[in-house]
């Protein structure tokens, strides 16, 4: 009895420091992975059941047995893998070069007040231009060939990226920084293992966001001027009215969207294994 009253007369802030406890977690992760597959499954069902029952016109909007069915035709044709191909070669190059060159300059500029006075303002100048404002520019600087739609997929992904990581840079904890110098790290020790790593959260951030960013340009570069790719294969649809090519094209995108948001999370969880917010999220 005593002990209860003890318990009770407890006070408020004695009780308040007292650990949280941890909810439970219902679901594992193959449960949360079936869920998040739950609602396109339904809407890929609900697609197929309104087109074969006259609700949706094959013109407005075939069904997606039919979008299965051209795609085989066209594989069978070897045109869509050569598209494909073509699209995700460029998009590759544009993404490695634009990332590149977006990583450099925002290491650059996290680290250094006066690379920031030299190269952030005309970096956010460039930035704020439209895709289709600088597309006329760039065909005329490079044709209809691969370069301006390299160029143009470089120009998207390098601002993400660009900055994320100022961003993550200058968002590192001073104290940590101030730890290191006292153990007596060097300057390059110091950026390797404390910088670096307490910025990757943001610089993969800024990935994710350049990954959708890279296919948005190549879109707009591929439906503009191009003679291959899959933009080009929309396009070539769009004048003979072939609406189930149109919608296998935007399939296509979201299909690409999905696996390189996964690849991504994929990098997440191994680069930042240390990290205790995605080393959870692996569990």
């Amino acid at each position: 009895m005593s002990d209860a009253v003890n318990r009770l007369s407890l006070p408020a802030s004695a009780a308040a420091e007292r650990p949280a406890r941890r909810l439970p977690r219902v679901l594992g992760a193959r449960s949360l992975f079936l869920i998040s597959w739950a609602a396109p499954v339904a809407l890929l069902l609900l697609w197929e059941a309104f087109a074969r029952a006259g609700v949706l016109s094959p013109q407005v909007l075939p069904a997606p047995s039919k979008v299965l069915q051209t795609a085989l035709k066209l594989i069978g044709q070897g045109r869509l893998l050569s598209d494909l191909g073509a699209s995700l070669l460029r998009a590759a190059a544009g993404f490695v070069i634009g990332g590149s060159l977006g990583f450099v300059l925002g290491t650059l500029v996290g680290f250094s007040r006066l690379a920031e006075a030299l190269f952030d303002r005309s970096v956010q100048m460039v930035r704020a231009v439209p895709f289709l404002a600088a597309l006329p520019l760039v065909i005329v600087w490079f044709g209809v060939g691969e370069g301006g739609k390299v160029f143009l997929v470089s120009l998207g992904v390098l601002f993400p990226i660009y900055i994320n990581t100022v961003l993550g840079i200058r968002q590192v904890d001073p104290k940590l920084l101030e730890l290191g110098r006292v153990t007596g790290l060097s300057n390059w020790t110091l950026i390797r293992r404390i910088v670096l790593p307490g910025a990757l959260p943001s610089i993969l951030a800024g990935v994710r966001y350049a990954l959708a960013v890279a296919w948005l340009a190549l879109v707009i570069a591929e439906t503009i001027a191009a003679n291959t790719g899959i933009g080009s294969l929309a396009m070539d649809a769009r004048e003979f009215l072939q609406t189930d090519v149109i919608v296998l094209t935007i399939v296509i995108y979201a299909g690409i969207g999905v696996v390189s948001d996964a690849i991504a999370r994929l990098l997440e969880r191994r680069l930042l294994a240390w990290h205790p917010n995605y080393a959870a999220k692996g569990k």
